[in-house]
């Protein structure tokens, strides 16, 4: 392989999601409170899997489409930007696309050095290198956002994880390539051990045989182990294009307005390729009338359906819990799903549940 590789679809898709979760995230993370009109001192973004910056069809790295989305967002006058204050870190492992993302910075911005923000482009493994960098850019103590983005190999000790869950309103995007959990018996069983937090996190799931479980069972273990280290809130799901390859990602934060954010963002995802985003604790998907993919009108998704009817199989919940679990507990689902949810299984005839108008009290079951 070269310098550059091709875009993968499920790489393009995850992408188009990035697009969208940054753009919130630095607003939110740089524009003075609403409620008590402060703002951070700093703020740092790191990319720790950073690659060239550009692939074979000239489409832009996570790296660049950062960067211009940060010096372009329509709320940048209102961010305070500084070098002082907003520092962004590309650490990338191998020297030839070491070498190409520093180029390909260069020649989209201009000197580096001159730039409203700081950017520190490292040599290094991201496992072994991103706590000492962080460290040596003064970014501990306050907000990072940390996206370990690797399509191969998942490395990164969960020692840093929990070291930037300490961190005020931080959070953490982990990725795992197609072929991480088919390689599983190849892979360095210390460094799976650093990953999950110690062997016995992880030795259970490398048992399973069949192949369909065997991603669930990985990344449920690595939520898991995400709130271990500190993130109350976490996001698992699978990216799936129309062609090729999937991709896994976890997204684990401190506050569930990230998770709302993030849900927002999928949302806002351009589907028009066939590309989705799927839950990795559904299997056999229920379905009421013709169903469809995120359905905005009268048909509602079997995903949704399928969770509703899980959660309800645990016993009784009001509408109001019904919502949070969705929000906090799902992969895409938002709180005002639960309605069109309900409103589904009570036609159907599959609830029980009070006469009269379902209000956020409401206490529905399975009949």
């Amino acid at each position: 392989m070269g310098v550059l590789w091709e875009l993968e679809p499920a790489t393009a898709a995850k992408h188009r999601l990035y697009k969208r979760y940054f753009d919130a995230w630095w607003p939110i993370l740089l524009q003075p409170s609403p409620r008590t009109g402060r703002s951070w001192s700093k703020v740092t973004f790191l990319d720790a899997f950073a690659g060239p910056g550009r692939y074979e069809g000239r489409e832009e790295g996570s790296p660049v489409f950062n960067l211009r989305g940060l010096l372009g967002h329509p709320l940048v006058g209102n961010m305070g930007l500084s070098r002082e204050r907003v520092q962004l870190v590309f650490i990338e492992k191998e020297r030839a696309a070491y070498e190409h993302l520093v180029h390909e910075l260069h020649e989209s911005f201009g000197p580096l050095d001159q730039l409203p923000v700081r950017v520190e482009v490292r040599r290094g493994e991201a496992g072994r290198d991103s706590e000492r960098i962080l460290a040596e850019l003064k970014a501990w103590g306050q907000p990072i956002l940390g996206v370990f983005d690797s399509w191969g190999n998942v490395n990164t000790p969960l020692s840093v994880m929990g070291r930037i869950a300490a961190n005020p309103a931080s959070e953490v995007i982990v990725t795992f390539g197609p072929n991480w959990f088919s390689r599983r018996k190849e892979l360095n069983e210390d460094i799976v051990d650093g990953v999950f937090g110690g062997r016995q996190h992880w030795t259970h799931v490398a048992a399973a045989q069949d192949s369909e479980e065997m991603w669930r069972a990985w990344l449920d273990s690595y939520r898991t182990a995400l709130q271990r280290v500190g993130f109350p809130y976490r996001l698992q799901f699978e990216v799936v294009p129309k062609t090729g390859q999937p991709l896994y990602l976890v997204f684990g934060t401190k506050h569930p307005s990230g998770v709302k954010e993030m849900k927002d963002a999928m949302w806002q995802v351009d589907k028009s390729d066939g590309m989705r985003f799927r839950d990795p604790r559904v299997r056999n998907a229920i379905s009421i009338g013709q169903g469809s993919l995120f359905d905005e009108g009268n048909v509602t998704d079997p995903e949704l359906l399928t969770l509703v009817q899980q959660r309800l199989h645990q016993g009784p919940v009001s509408i109001e819990q019904l919502e949070q679990w969705l929000l906090l507990e799902t992969s895409q689902w938002r709180a005002r799903d639960a309605k069109k949810a309900v409103q589904a299984l009570d036609a159907d005839g599959r609830l029980a549940r009070p006469a009269g108008r379902l209000t956020k009290t409401s206490v529905i079951r399975l009949r």
